[in-house]
């Protein structure tokens, strides 16, 4: 709370606002000089790029999955649909948030010495945003390495938070997003969300429910029968 606070309450955002401007400005003037690093925002901005996040996310789940037993994988597919199911909860919620701009690189548009990186690169990449605050893609990373976090421990949670800075910070560079729509939006809203949920017992118990009800799946402790 004491993180939204501070951006939120002060005229234009305080020195928030000044932080942001300095990050988007610096890094649209180093594409303007560099070609292969606007080429660089612009692929790591692309829709398909998305993909690898996801990817990043489902390799790193897979790898404990496949370290547990069957009891232990039964209960990661309860932890994976409990996970699913608490950020499109908490996305919505964040959306209730009564904050709602345009991308830098909207924002500054106009603004001499600033340019387009889709118009400078010819690569088709998601680079404006009509609300961009909160940052839906940061949250999402951030719900995932909180649950890797309360289930599996600081190893897991150390190679999640990889997975957040790499996958989150191209929105921020390219203009998508302002660094606050990350830093602070996302990161105040699975703070306070997350804060209550998981170490409350909720996720617990709603993990518990999940893997009483799934079905078991044998294929995972299958053993051959004899025939006949």
């Amino acid at each position: 709370m004491a993180l939204f606070i501070s951006w939120y309450l002060p005229a234009h955002h305080g020195f928030w606002f000044a932080l942001d401007s300095r990050i988007y400005h610096a890094v649209n003037h180093q594409a303007v000089r560099h070609p292969l690093f606007a080429d660089l925002l612009a692929i790591t901005n692309h829709r398909v790029f998305d993909l690898c996040s996801l990817l990043a996310m489902g390799s790193l789940y897979l790898h404990y999955f496949l370290h547990a037993d069957a009891a232990g994988r039964h209960r990661m597919l309860a932890i994976a649909l409990a996970m699913i199911i608490t950020a499109l909860v908490l996305n919505q919620l964040g959306h209730l948030v009564p904050v709602s701009h345009v991308s830098p690189s909207r924002y500054f548009k106009a603004t001499p010495g600033v340019v387009s990186i889709a118009e400078l690169t010819r690569i088709p990449t998601k680079e404006f945003s009509s609300d961009s605050f909160p940052g839906d893609h940061g949250m999402l990373l951030m719900i995932f390495a909180a649950f890797m976090l309360h289930y599996f421990g600081r190893r897991g949670f150390l190679q999640a938070v990889l997975i957040v800075l790499f996958f989150s910070t191209p929105r921020i560079l390219i203009g998508a997003h302002w660094f606050t729509d990350v830093a602070v939006g996302s990161l105040s809203i699975v703070l306070v969300g997350l804060g209550l949920w998981l170490p409350g017992g909720g996720c617990d118990a709603l993990v518990s429910w999940l893997e009483r009800h799934l079905p078991r799946a044998t294929l995972f402790n299958r053993r051959h029968q004899p025939h006949g």
